[in-house]
């Protein structure tokens, strides 16, 4: 099923004209094991955290550089759901809405969120920081592939998912 997805999401960046970089390597399940596979990439490497609201029950797909602390306290406070109300959703809800199990969780995936119920949550710096390529899973933890920081922006909005930028340390 992963593959058929992938599939649909590079032919949807075609149809965008959004060139890529793609770089095979075994299944990964944490940055750490997908750091190694990725080491002669210049740029970006993106960790991806599928969040929900435990009080309003609203769903945040948080897309930040591998190396950067996400806070969840802060996090909240910033996009004004409380403090200690996010919580890592369940396996459940990422299949529903993102089409992508644990390990696989991408910015990419917001293409198959046809209801625009995912709120995407960028870390400024992937798009700001003067990166030539950002990089993501397409939809398989088998693979990471590498776009230009505006063609993600493009994909997003295309998608209806306009991000919410964040600072992270």
């Amino acid at each position: 099923m992963s593959e058929d997805l992938r599939s649909e999401l590079e032919k949807y960046l075609q149809t965008l004209n959004i060139q890529t970089t793609c770089v095979e390597h075994p299944p990964v399940f944490t940055v750490q094991e997908m750091m190694p596979h990725l080491q002669q990439l210049s740029g970006a490497v993106t960790k991806n955290l599928f969040l929900k609201d435990k009080k309003k029950k609203g769903l945040f797909l948080v897309s930040a550089r591998h190396d950067r602390q996400v806070n969840l306290n802060d996090l909240a406070k910033k996009l004004g759901v409380g403090s200690g109300n996010l919580r890592f959703a369940d396996e459940v809800a990422m299949l529903e809405k993102l089409k992508v199990g644990q390990g696989c969780a991408t910015a990419l995936a917001l293409l198959f969120d046809q209801d625009q119920s995912v709120q995407c949550v960028l870390d400024r710096d992937l798009v700001e920081g003067g990166h030539h390529m950002v990089y993501f899973h397409p939809m398989t933890n088998a693979a990471t592939v590498g776009l230009r920081p505006h063609d993600l922006l493009r994909f997003l909005k295309e998608t209806g998912h306009e991000p919410i930028l964040q600072s992270f340390e």
